[in-house]
C-alpha cells in the first residue's frame, strides 16, 4: 500500500485528494507555487516542497521539478489529479522511469486517447458509435477546408490533444473557417502545446451525457453510472447532475457496456470517464475518453456512496476493484454546481480579486462544498478561475435540486464577481426543472438567465443604511457619546447614510426613535423599521413584515444579499477607475493577461467590430473588436507582452 503520495496539483483538487490520503492512513506532500505559497491545500498537506513561479509552465506544469520534489520527500507515488500533468504521458513515462508509482493509467492508455483522432480510429474498431467527422492526420489547410466540406456545416473543430472546452470552435460555414481554425490553433498550441484539430458534425441540442468507468491490473472493469453534463458555458461545463435524468434503463446499459469497451480496447487501468453526445433521436456517439479524474466525479460519489479517490489509490496500489458490477447501487440524485470568478453579464469572462468576505452552506444534510479557497484568498491570472464546487444529494432529483437552489442563496460571496447567482438562476429555469436539457440551454435562454431588473433599488438600500448604522453601533459600544448613533440633545437622532449602486445615488435619512427603531419617510409614506445585526446577519421589521438579509461591507461598500443575488453599494459617490472608451477612443485589457498577436498597426483604419489584438487570461483566449470605426492612432503592447487589468492596448480615432 502507498505511505506517501505526492499531488501534482493545487485548489479543491489537491484538497479534496488529501483528505482521502489523510483517511487512509497516507502521509500527503503537497507541491506549490509563488502564487500559492500560503493556499489551503498547501496548509492541509503533511509536507510541502516549493516549484517555482506562479506560471504553471514554470511550477506545475514542470515535471522535472514535481519528480525531484516526489524524490525529496520519499513519495511513492504521485496523484495528478485533473489539469495540468494528468494526462501528460511523457510525464506519466517519467514517474515509471523513476519508480514512482502514477496514480492514473498506464502510459499506452494516455497515448492512446491523448490524440482523439487515434482515439476515433480505436473506438471504431471497438464498436463504440461515432460522429461523422475527420480525425486524419493531413493538416494543411486545403485539405481541411475538404474535409469540411465532406463533414458539412455547422462543424465543430476540435484540438486533437485537448480537453476542458479549449482548443474548440463551431463553424457555421466556409466562410467562417479560416478565422476559427486560426483561433482554435492558436488556443490549441497554447494549452496543449499542440495545434492539430480534427473536425466533427456539430450536433444541434444534444445532451452529454459520460460513463464513469474504472478497471483494475486484474481484468475487472465495471462502470459507476452516469452524469450528465449537458450544461456549460465556453464548452466547459456548469452544472453536472447524476444519473442523468430521463434515460432509459435499456441506453444506460448500451452506453455503460459501450464505455467499458471503450476502457478494454486500450488496456485502460484505473479511473475514466468515457464521454458521449445524446441527440434528441436517442442515439449516442462517442466523444472522447478522459484519462483522468473528472472534476465532477463528487456527483457519483454522493448517488453511489463509494470514494473514487479511495479506489484510485486502491488500484494504483495494485488491489483489485473493490466492488463488482453487480454490487454498484445508485442511491438517489446529486447536482454540482461550480462556482467560478467569472462574469456572466458579460460572456463570462473571467474574473481576479481578493475574497473580502466568505459564508458557505452548512456542510451538512446532503451538502458538500470542494473547495481549495479560503476568506482573503486571491483569485489570480495564472490560473482557472474556479473558487468551489457545491455538491447536493436528495432521494430525487426536485428534492435535490430545491437543496441545490438553497445552498446556493447561502453561498455569500464578496470581492469579485462571481457565477453564484447566475447558477442559481439556471437551477430555477422551468426548462432545467423539467430535464428539458442540451449543450446549447444557455444560449438558448440566455435572455431568460439575465438578473432581474425590477428590484426595489430604494429599499435595499435602506436596508444597507440600517447595517451600516448597526455595525457602526456595535462597533462604539454603548456610550451616548461614542455610539455614532447620531445622538443630539432635546432632538431625535437622525441617521443620513450617502449610497451609490451603479450611476444611482441614495440618501438614506433615518430618524431613530429607540435602541434599533427607526422611522423613514419616502414621499408621503412613514415607514416604522426594527434591525438587529448578529455577525452578517441583519433582521429587520417593516410594518407587519419581519425577514432576514445577510450583509458584508468594509470601508469602501456595502453588500445585501437579496433573492435575486447581490447588491454592492458605494459609501460614497465613485468614478468608473477606467476612463470611457467612447470618450477617448481606447480599447482596454479586460483582465489581467499575455498579448498573444496585435493585428493592426499604427495608422490602419478599422472597421466597427473589427479584432485588433488578441488576448490569453485565465486559460482562455479573448479578442479585443474595435468599438467604432477609425484610425488606430497608438499601439502600446506586442505579442508575449504582460497586461493589467485596465491597460489601455492601443487607441482608435474615430471617423468623421
Amino acid at each position: 500500500m502507498i505511505k506517501t503520495l505526492l499531488i501534482a496539483n493545487r485548489g479543491e483538487i489537491a484538497c479534496r485528494i488529501i483528505a482521502t490520503a489523510k483517511k487512509m492512513g497516507i502521509r500527503t506532500v503537497a507541491v506549490f507555487s509563488d502564487a500559492d505559497r500560503n493556499s489551503r491545500h498547501v496548509k492541509l498537506a503533511d509536507q510541502a516542497v516549493h516549484i517555482g513561479p506562479a506560471a504553471s509552465t514554470d511550477s506545475y506544469l514542470r515535471a522535472d521539478k514535481i519528480i525531484a520534489a516526489a524524490k525529496q520527500t520519499d513519495a511513492e507515488a504521485i496523484h495528478p489529479g485533473y489539469g495540468f500533468l494528468s494526462e501528460n504521458e511523457d510525464f506519466a513515462d517519467q514517474c515509471q522511469a523513476n519508480d514512482i508509482i502514477f496514480v492514473g493509467p498506464p502510459v499506452s492508455s494516455i497515448a492512446a486517447m491523448g490524440s482523439k483522432s487515434a482515439a476515433k480510429s480505436i473506438m471504431q474498431d471497438a464498436g463504440v458509435p461515432l460522429v461523422p467527422g475527420y480525425h486524419g492526420s493531413e493538416q494543411d489547410i486545403k485539405t481541411l477546408k475538404a474535409e469540411a466540406e465532406k463533414v458539412g456545416f455547422p462543424l465543430l473543430l476540435k484540438a486533437a490533444y485537448g480537453g476542458g472546452g479549449k482548443g474548440m470552435r463551431v463553424v457555421e460555414n466556409m466562410g467562417e473557417f479560416d478565422d476559427a481554425l486560426n483561433s482554435a490553433k492558436r488556443e490549441a498550441k497554447s494549452s496543449f502545446g499542440n495545434d492539430k484539430m480534427l473536425m466533427e458534425r456539430f450536433i444541434r441540442n444534444p445532451r452529454h451525457v459520460e460513463i464513469q468507468v474504472f478497471t483494475d491490473e486484474h481484468g475487472n472493469a465495471v462502470y459507476l453510472a452516469e452524469r450528465d453534463c449537458s450544461v456549460q458555458r465556453r464548452h466547459q461545463k456548469v452544472l453536472e447532475e447524476a444519473p442523468a435524468p430521463a434515460l432509459t434503463e435499456k441506453t444506460r446499459t448500451e452506453m455503460g457496456e459501450a464505455a467499458i469497451r471503450a476502457a478494454q480496447a486500450i488496456n485502460y487501468v484505473g479511473a475514466g470517464t468515457v464521454e458521449f453526445l445524446f441527440d434528441q433521436s436517442g442515439e449516442f456517439y462517442f466523444m472522447e475518453m478522459n484519462t483522468r479524474l473528472q472534476v465532477e466525479h463528487p456527483v457519483t460519489e454522493m448517488i453511489t456512496g463509494q470514494d473514487l479517490v479511495e479506489w484510485q489509490l486502491l488500484v494504483a496500489s495494485g488491489q483489485p476493484l473493490p466492488l463488482a458490477q453487480n454490487d454498484i447501487q445508485v442511491n438517489g440524485h446529486a447536482f454540482e454546481a461550480r462556482i467560478y470568478a467569472e462574469d456572466p453579464d458579460n460572456d463570462f469572462l473571467p474574473c481576479t480579486g481578493t475574497i473580502k468576505h466568505l459564508r458557505t452552506p452548512a456542510e451538512e444534510n446532503g451538502i458538500r462544498i470542494d473547495t481549495g479557497i479560503e476568506e482573503g484568498d486571491e483569485i489570480s491570472a495564472f490560473y482557472d478561475p474556479m473558487i468551489a464546487k457545491l455538491i447536493v444529494w436528495d432521494t430525487d432529483r426536485t428534492r435535490a435540486l430545491l437543496r441545490l437552489q438553497k445552498a446556493l442563496r447561502e453561498y455569500r460571496l464578496t470581492g469579485l464577481t462571481t457565477n453564484v447567482d447566475f447558477l442559481h438562476r439556471l437551477a430555477s429555469h422551468p426548462e432545467f426543472v423539467k430535464t428539458n436539457l442540451t449543450t446549447e440551454f444557455i444560449q438558448q435562454h440566455q435572455e431568460e438567465l439575465l438578473p432581474d431588473s425590477s428590484v426595489n433599488c430604494q429599499q435595499i438600500a435602506t436596508e444597507a443604511a440600517l447595517f451600516d448604522i448597526c455595525q457602526r453601533q456595535q462597533q462604539r459600544g454603548s456610550s451616548p457619546w461614542q455610539s455614532g448613533n447620531a445622538f443630539r440633545m432635546n432632538s431625535a437622532a437622525t441617521h443620513t447614510v450617502p449610497l451609490q449602486f451603479g450611476e444611482e445615488t441614495y440618501s438614506i435619512s433615518l430618524i431613530e426613535t429607540a435602541n434599533g427603531e427607526f422611522l423613514q419617510q419616502v414621499d408621503d409614506e412613514s415607514i416604522q423599521w426594527q434591525a438587529s445585526l448578529t455577525d452578517d446577519k441583519l433582521t429587520l421589521t417593516a410594518g407587519s413584515m419581519r425577514y432576514h438579509r445577510y450583509v458584508s461591507a468594509d470601508d469602501q461598500q456595502i453588500t445585501v444579499f437579496t433573492d435575486n443575488g447581490p447588491m454592492t453599494f458605494h459609501r460614497h459617490r465613485v468614478t468608473d477607475t477606467l476612463s470611457d472608451e467612447a470618450a477617448h477612443g481606447g480599447h482596454v485589457a479586460p483582465m489581467n493577461g499575455t498579448i498573444m498577436e496585435v493585428l493592426v498597426k499604427k495608422g490602419d483604419t478599422v472597421k466597427k467590430d473589427q479584432p485588433l489584438v488578441i488576448m490569453e487570461a485565465m486559460k482562455m483566449e479573448y479578442t479585443i473588436k474595435a468599438g467604432h470605426e477609425g484610425e488606430v492612432t497608438d499601439v502600446f503592447f506586442a505579442a508575449g507582452d504582460l497586461v493589467s487589468d485596465g491597460d489601455e492596448l492601443l487607441t482608435v480615432s474615430e471617423a468623421e
